[in-house]
């Protein structure tokens, strides 16, 4: 399955590389995530214009016209003024650099943009802008926006590497491989069950994401103190809100949510736990590729996870960058959950700790899903080992086969006991759990040999395995 990542990794030459040099823009980078070097393995171009600093100045001026449109059509202001401000209020004639240091006198950007933007928009329309509003109000707006805008991207990535599973489950439904708990051998499962266990886990995450859009994307118009008292005692304010709401295709709340953050942090731990799921898969993947089991690969891209030293060595480089991914993911869930400790009506400061974690957050986890899509999506799955593995135990994989076996006959506990005795003597004479057992006449006394052998062969306990795999394949 081609993927963008791909096919700019198959773009590489082989033989020398040359830095493209771009002109700096702003302050240099400071971490893997924003770096020129690392930036294609923690994000996408896509996701990083959601929420740069042109995106963010942009939804701000779309916030503040929409507002005049609301206030327009609700007659607060001139039912003209609206229209005005539309179009004379644009994000690509801004000072960037003045309003970059207004900011850092001020601490907002909201009352240096307004100060540019009413000017752009002449006398009368003028001072219209930002008529009753707050500085939370429209950096709320704006951040929404961008997180409606970063929740599309990801529903689309989230829906691709569902597809991706779904075909895997379909493939290797019937695949035998070693389930292992505590990584040691368990019980026999088939590959398909382990990738429609992860399918699982992306089913429900794509359930979250359609629940979870009424209840966050919610516009924000409170004024002040979020009572909207700059509009009067009547339900002026209450109009515009709702009209505001249509305009920008948020909801509309019954109240101010200034300090209830909890959409916010809905949003962000939603991410986490898309990383979570992420990060299990990434972590199976990379322990699967081991050198000791090989039971799957990378896809194969030249160069790609190669050692300055070690010339054999294909290290599965998506998985790792996913497993990074997921735990950073974790901890701005931390960071947000504390910005919901808020004080009063307006915070005095866990508000800040939603303009790292958010967008850092997006830009995570769509770079995780990226890596994601493109590691399943070329995945080599390799049966012949997966069956050479699963029969390396010579049968103690299902022990607990011939346990249920045995128990009508001799009790359950007799049974472990039996089969506990016969699973020792085979790992310390290297024979089979076959040869073992049929050493006992508490078992062939019971049992015919070939009733043993259909007991020891690890690929006749699958136990309901296929089944489930169906009904996964069968959720919507």
């Amino acid at each position: 399955m081609a993927t963008s990542l791909l096919r700019r990794l198959s773009q590489v030459p082989r033989q020398s590389i040359h830095i493209a040099r771009t002109p700096a823009r702003g302050i240099g980078s400071v971490s893997a995530i924003d770096s020129s070097i690392f930036r294609t393995l923690f994000g996408t171009e896509e996701i990083r214009k959601v929420f740069d600093d042109e995106a963010y100045i942009t939804r701000c001026v779309e916030a503040e016209a929409a507002l005049a449109r609301a206030q327009s059509k609700c007659n607060v202001i001139p039912s003209h003024i609206g229209e005005i401000v539309t179009s004379k209020a644009q994000a690509s004639t801004l000072d960037m650099d003045r309003l970059r240091r207004e900011t850092e006198i001020v601490g907002y950007p909201i009352l240096p943009l307004v100060r540019q933007l009413s000017a752009a928009c002449g006398g009368e329309g003028g001072k219209y802008v930002h008529w009753g509003a707050t500085t939370q109000d429209i950096m709320d707006l704006a951040s929404v926006l961008q997180m409606k805008a970063g929740l599309d991207i990801v529903d689309r990535l989230l829906n691709e590497i569902i597809t991706t599973l779904r075909g895997l489950s379909v493939r290797y439904r019937d695949t035998p491989m070693a389930g292992r708990t505590h990584l040691q051998h368990a019980l026999p499962v088939t590959f398909g069950y382990k990738c429609a266990v992860w399918l699982s886990g992306f089913q429900r995450h794509q359930q979250r994401l359609a629940q979870l859009r009424e209840r966050t994307l919610l516009v924000q118009f409170g004024g002040a103190a979020g009572s909207l008292a700059s509009l009067g005692e009547g339900d002026d304010g209450l109009r515009v809100r709702k009209a505001l709401a249509e305009e920008l295709g948020l909801s509309d709340p019954p109240i101010t949510w200034h300090v209830a953050r909890d959409g916010v942090a809905e949003v962000t731990n939603f991410l986490a736990l898309l990383g979570g799921s992420m990060g299990k898969l990434a972590l199976d993947i990379i322990i699967m590729s081991s050198n000791e089991l090989g039971e799957v690969s990378e896809p194969f891209v030249p160069h790609r996870g190669a050692s300055s030293t070690m010339p054999q060595k294909r290290n599965p480089i998506s998985s790792e960058v996913i497993l990074a991914a997921s735990k950073i993911l974790r901890s701005n869930a931390g960071l947000v959950l504390d910005g919901m400790v808020a004080d009063f009506e307006r915070a005095s400061g866990p508000w800040h700790l939603e303009w790292v974690a958010v967008p850092e957050s997006f830009v995570l986890a769509v770079g995780a899903l990226e890596q994601t899509r493109f590691a399943l999506g070329g995945l080599v799955v390799h049966e012949g080992a997966m069956l050479t593995n699963l029969r390396s135990t010579k049968g103690l994989i299902v022990a607990e086969a011939v346990m249920m076996g045995l128990a009508p006959y001799v009790g359950r506990q007799r049974a472990h006991d039996i089969v506990y005795e016969a699973c020792r003597e085979s790992i310390e004479n290297g024979c089979s759990l076959e040869e073992e057992l049929l050493k006992r006449s508490e078992v062939t006394g019971k049992m015919e040999v070939k009733r043993v052998k259909t007991l020891c062969d690890p690929v006749n306990y699958l136990g309901a395995s296929g089944r489930m795999v169906d009904d996964v394949l069968a959720v919507d």
